[in-house]
């Protein structure tokens, strides 16, 4: 299949998950979960198409009846290209009910490997409170005794996360696997590796490695260039993908979405509880407890981070919310502002809030990134970063002193102290790493952390940092 990029890790699983199949003769089910538009279904099919066995892919239709999914399902079949081996002898008459099919796919499949896959699992779900224990009945009794790999695909995160939980009726049967969208490199795999580093952190930045932006993205020269041709456009992928992926997470416009919007419409999309409750207005002296319950709803999702100093529990005081996806970080800063002007044909001031904005945005957007790459750094023998368990920024009470990257150890002595400068001409000097040696008198436990630069135009030569990383570092640390 054309246009697809940067899976490997991802499909090797999969690959590994057949191979277990076909080595044990006996059934196997992952729940695979990921956020709307990541790229789950595109991953499966690519999986599904090449693993040259007979399979089953189909996709549940949000709100239908049963009889509708069953109809689905058969049509889904007939479409196969490897079509289940027994397939005209078990479905010869049509198929009434979720037990019905599963009994009959035992039939179907006989003694030979296949592939079954429940796309939008939580959709059927929704039409048929039954299933869960529906399949776990089916599963039991036969599937698990048959050569299938059971693969159900869900965007509801929350949703897809309770089918392990102790009290489903699924418990204990199924894999765990998180989709996420592409990573920087997977980014970088798409658009070419002539492009530099910067560029396409950039685009990384702008479409959160959103596979359809970022096929997008890949027929511009530059991140700038696709952004502009996006903004000038009402109804292009990079203004829509934002609503869709709202409106899946808030089909009722419920309030935890006004207290996304307030977090997204601060710098980069993050704030304090203070602020948040301050820019949603109001007197309503319940309005705290609204957003606490709020803030809690977009963990659930999976929306929002909770920040904290390194070194401190999640209960500090000194808690920031940031959003998790990057896209939305983008969209929130340059896109959902500007709609309004975009809709009544003034493009040219979404496009000139985005020339003014866009470089003092990124300086505080690449911090996850560049902390992202460290801690992977950290987990690899020769990646530098040895002893470090734990990865993010520290400020103090006050926010007088405030440092972009901290790595500590796992008794919580501080191994590294990083200062982030992303610019392309000038770089970091023995002035930058003066400033950075003062944490190791204000951070508790820093007094001999190294001194880390990162920063795509390097460092001078009589710096005095311990460790550079280029965008280029930045970039390779990612799988």
């Amino acid at each position: 299949m054309n246009g697809f990029w940067g899976r490997g890790v991802e499909l090797a699983k999969l690959r590994s998950d057949l191979a277990e199949v076909r080595r044990t003769g006996t059934g196997r089910m992952v729940a695979m979960r990921g956020r709307r538009q990541s790229g789950k279904s595109r991953l499966v099919a690519e999986f599904v198409e090449n693993a040259k066995v007979p399979y089953l892919f189909t996709t549940a239709v949000k709100s239908a009846s049963t009889r509708v999914q069953m109809e689905t399902v058969m049509r889904d079949m007939d479409a196969s290209r490897v079509a289940l081996p027994q397939r005209d002898v078990a479905f010869a008459a049509p198929v009434a009910s979720w037990a019905d099919l599963f009994a009959r796919l035992g039939l179907a499949v006989g003694d030979k490997p296949a592939v079954v896959v429940l796309d939008e699992f939580p959709w059927a779900v929704e039409g048929d409170r039954t299933l869960e224990g529906v399949l776990q009945n089916a599963w039991d009794r036969t599937l698990e005794g048959l050569p299938i790999l059971l693969i159900l695909v869900g965007s509801d995160l929350a949703m897809m996360q309770r089918l392990s939980e102790h009290d489903r009726p699924l418990y204990g049967r199924a894999l765990e696997r998180s989709i996420s969208p592409l990573s920087p490199r997977g980014v970088a795999e798409a658009c070419g590796g002539e492009r530099n580093p910067v560029d396409l952190l950039d685009v990384y930045l702008a479409t959160g490695g959103y596979p359809r932006l970022v096929t997008e993205a890949s027929r511009h020269s530059s991140a700038k260039r696709f952004v502009k041709s996006q903004l000038g456009d009402g109804s292009s992928p990079l203004l829509v993908t934002g609503q869709r992926v709202l409106s899946a997470e808030f089909p009722d416009g419920v309030a935890a979405r006004a207290v996304l919007e307030a977090i997204g419409a601060m710098e980069v999309g993050h704030g304090t509880f203070a602020s948040t409750v301050a820019r949603l207005g109001g007197d309503d002296p319940s309005r705290g407890t609204q957003v606490t319950r709020a803030l809690e709803t977009l963990q659930a999702k999976q929306l929002i981070d909770i920040d904290v100093p390194v070194g401190e529990t999640l209960k500090s005081r000194r808690r920031r919310y940031r959003i998790t996806d990057p896209y939305l970080r983008f969209w929130f800063r340059f896109c959902a502002p500007e709609l309004a002007h975009i809709e009544r044909g003034r493009a040219d001031l979404a496009l000139d809030a985005y020339d003014r904005g866009y470089l003092p945005w990124r300086g505080r957007a690449i911090e996850p990134i560049v902390q992202g790459a460290v801690n992977r750094l950290a987990g690899l023998r020769g990646g530098g970063f040895s002893g470090v368990e734990t990865v993010g920024s520290w400020w103090d009470r006050t926010n007088a002193h405030e440092y972009d990257f901290v790595g500590a150890d796992r008794n919580g002595s501080t191994r590294w102290v990083g200062s982030i400068k992303w610019r392309t001409g000038r770089p970091m000097s023995a002035s930058d790493s003066s400033a950075l040696a003062v944490a190791r008198l204000t951070i508790p436990g820093a007094e001999n952390a190294k001194l880390l630069a990162v920063c795509p135009a390097g460092v001078s030569d009589e710096a005095g940092f311990d460790r550079v990383l280029t965008a280029a570092d930045i970039l390779n640390a990612f799988p």
